[in-house]
């Protein structure tokens, strides 16, 4: 479709991969939100759900737990299920980031700026 026109069939390859990167990462970004990842803290007896972009949107809490003299143990079992999911989330994310770059060609572990 280009030949002859030099450098110029090369910028029209290049343009319509940044397009094409451009498409999969919108994508990408819609389907973090429906992807879920569940952190557990006190072997099990709280748990913590967020979307993979880190949104929290579930939390389980075992009846168990409940004891007055014990509330700052369930309070830091609350904060450890979230900061799991989180950590769970942001795991997720570079995942799906990085079939992505493998996708177009980009180098393994290479860091996108996203």
């Amino acid at each position: 479709m280009f030949k002859g026109l030099g450098g110029l069939g090369d910028m029209a390859k290049m343009m319509k991969s940044a397009q094409d990167m451009q498409a999969k990462m919108a994508q990408m970004q819609d389907d973090l939100e429906s992807i879920t990842v569940t952190g557990e803290a006190g072997a099990g007896l709280v748990k913590a759900t967020a979307t993979a972009k880190g949104e929290l949107t579930g939390l389980d809490i075992d009846p168990s737990i409940f004891n007055g003299a014990d509330k700052e143990v369930v309070e830091d079992l609350i904060l450890a299920a979230i900061k799991d999911a989180q950590s769970k989330a942001s795991e997720r994310a570079q995942d799906e980031m990085g079939k992505i770059a493998e996708s177009l060609g980009l180098p393994p572990g290479m860091k996108m700026p996203f």
